[in-house]
């Protein structure tokens, strides 16, 4: 394990690595590294505010972010914490956006906040535009990527890929069953699984336009009775750009009931570690007793390293 420190002077030097955390969460939050080291020079080696973090293991690029706390004990123990270039996405600014893909919009804002980006796969839906005032940049990239996913189905990831930033679909980010997979007999040894109806759940969408022709509000509904009747009343209410017609606004609330009026069912995986898994790509899970036997969109992803071994909290979706 190699983890390197350029203060951004002309110079870079490695420090002794102890342990590290290394997370990765599928929406609106940076990659953060924390990691333990020893340090007994710190005049002499110093980790400033903004100083360049890379970690690689072999041909493993890991992590390549920006230092933004440190501290240091009596003993020399010293611990960094870092993010990579997502964590800038939370400048609050006004941003205002004319209709176009999530893909054209990315690029704005990678433009304006001076970030680095590597693939950004063309999204191709057009969105509506958008004024958010007093928001922070990631709101505006999850209503480009919202308002996509609503409209064609198709879930985009952004994410930082060791220095750059890539917007790819999640198509695109499988990974192959042949190339390794999580389950019975292949690195987890233990695993908590949960159903809910409190995230993401809603059995009635509610969705209104202002007419200022007309001076009224337009009101677009589909729900279902049954799951009303099972779990309660669970709506979500939006209000939709007034440009839209009669015909996007209907189609937008049946794909919304179709995507939300559903149970969201979460594991828990402790695994052995692989570099290739982070927030937002899918992978092949076996569990026999649960009767899972299928690939899974992995939300959050912890991965751990102390003294040489590499394990991994995952936290993933099941359909």
């Amino acid at each position: 394990m190699e983890i390197l420190i350029d203060n951004r002077k002309g110079e870079v030097f490695d420090i002794p690595v102890k342990s590290f955390e290394w997370k990765t969460e599928r929406i609106g939050k940076a990659s953060s590294f924390e990691a333990d080291m020893y340090n007994d020079k710190p005049l002499e080696f110093p980790v400033e505010g903004g100083a360049i973090i890379r970690a690689t293991e072999g041909n493993n690029k890991i992590f390549y972010g920006f230092a933004f706390e440190d501290g240091i004990k009596k003993s020399g123990d010293m611990s960094i914490k870092a993010y990579d270039q997502l964590r800038y996405l939370k400048n609050q600014d006004t941003y205002v956006m004319p209709s176009s893909t999530a893909t054209t919009a990315i690029k704005r804002i990678a433009g304006m906040l001076n970030l680095s980006t590597g693939i950004l796969e063309d999204t191709k839906f057009v969105v509506p535009g958008i004024v958010e005032d007093e928001k922070e940049a990631f709101d505006v990239v999850a209503k480009f990527l919202d308002s996509t996913l609503i409209a064609t189905n198709r879930n985009f990831i952004l994410f930082d890929n060791f220095g750059k930033l890539d917007l790819r679909s999640i198509e695109n980010l499988v990974i192959p069953a042949d190339d390794f997979y999580i389950g019975d007999d292949s690195l987890l040894y233990d695993y908590e699984y949960s159903k809910s109806i409190d995230k993401e759940t809603y059995n009635k969408i509610k969705f209104v336009r202002d007419n200022k022709k007309k001076a009224k509000r337009e009101t677009f509904i589909a729900q279902d009775s049954a799951n009303i009747k099972k779990w309660g009343l669970l709506q979500q209410f939006r209000k939709v750009d007034e440009n839209m017609t009669d015909a996007q606004i209907k189609e937008l609330v049946e794909r919304s009931i179709k995507a939300y009026n559903k149970e969201t069912k979460t594991l828990e995986l402790s695994c052995l570690g692989n570099w290739k898994v982070r927030a937002g790509r899918m992978l092949y899970l076996y569990i026999a007793k649960l009767g899972i036997k299928d690939y899974v969109m992995i939300d959050e992803c912890t991965h751990k390293w102390q003294e040489g071994v590499h394990t991994m909290d995952l936290k993933v979706k099941v359909v």
